[in-house]
């Protein structure tokens, strides 16, 4: 499973961004997909994620309200839709996906991305 985040960039307060997840070699739409970020200096946590099956959507407290996640299968990814974003949502973002489990047991996917740097300024 090869997975690449990309759509990253400078973005100013308040703005929006579109991130996505494109995945070779697999069907997205047959995994569970977690979206994850890592700001400087502080350690991985996963923002939300999308549940194979039921598919079910969670997301973190932080980004509830202004982030959604939706499959696009006739591309074969999963996008991350930011919306008024903050200079604290400043992070590298990457996506991953697993085919068993809970999408909210993020310490679990085996199948992690490269991440895309995502800038919001003030």
């Amino acid at each position: 499973v090869q997975l690449q985040a990309s759509g990253g960039g400078l973005v100013q307060s308040g703005g929006s961004t579109r991130l996505s997840c494109a995945a070779s070699g697999v069907i997205l739409d047959d995994y569970s997909v977690g979206w994850f970020r890592q700001a400087p200096g502080k350690e991985r946590e996963g923002v939300g994620c999308v549940t194979y099956g039921d598919r079910t959507i969670y997301f973190d407290d932080s980004v509830k309200g202004r982030f959604t996640i939706s499959r696009v299968n006739h591309e074969n990814t999963v996008t991350l839709q930011m919306t008024s974003l903050r200079p604290d949502d400043t992070a590298v973002y990457s996506c991953a996906a697993k085919k068993f489990g809970q999408c909210t047991y993020f310490n679990d996917y085996p199948h992690t991305g490269q991440g895309t740097l995502v800038t919001v300024s003030s």
